[in-house]
């Protein structure tokens, strides 16, 4: 089964200026696309395009949903490599954290014992051990 790590960076908000690009859209595309050229020179495979909600403050005592564009790219990971955790970054200056991938072994998985529920433990309150006068 192929194993994957993610990288997740913000979506641009403007588009960037270039020369021969007057159009907004243009604009917009031009910067997107300077975000996937970047990351595939890096390796990393574009999946797609999420639009997800971000709880932030606003004011005092308030909160506000607000609604964020992201980028999601992954790429594979060969079997015996490490897992890596995305770091959520710019992609200029993300670096992944690499994180030792568990050891395998063909032995059985070491069982433990099911959980006996305790047995009532509190000590007797003084006035149920005395004899009554």
């Amino acid at each position: 089964m192929p194993r994957y790590e993610y990288k997740v960076v913000p979506a641009p908000q403007k588009g960037q200026k270039s020369k021969g690009v007057k159009t907004p859209e243009g604009r917009f595309a031009l910067s997107i696309e300077a975000i996937l050229n970047e990351m595939a020179a890096s390796g990393w495979e574009y999946l797609r395009a999420e639009l997800l909600p971000s709880e932030e403050r606003s004011g005092l005592t308030g909160s506000a949903t607000n609604w964020r564009n992201l980028l999601i790219f992954r790429r594979g990971l060969e079997e015996d490599a490490a897992i890596v955790a995305p770091v959520m970054d710019t992609p200029a200056t993300a670096a992944p954290v690499v994180v030792p991938a568990p050891p395998v072994s063909s032995e059985e998985p070491v069982r433990t014992p099911p959980l006996v529920s305790p047995v009532d433990t509190a000590p007797a309150s003084p006035d149920k051990d005395r004899d009554p006068v």
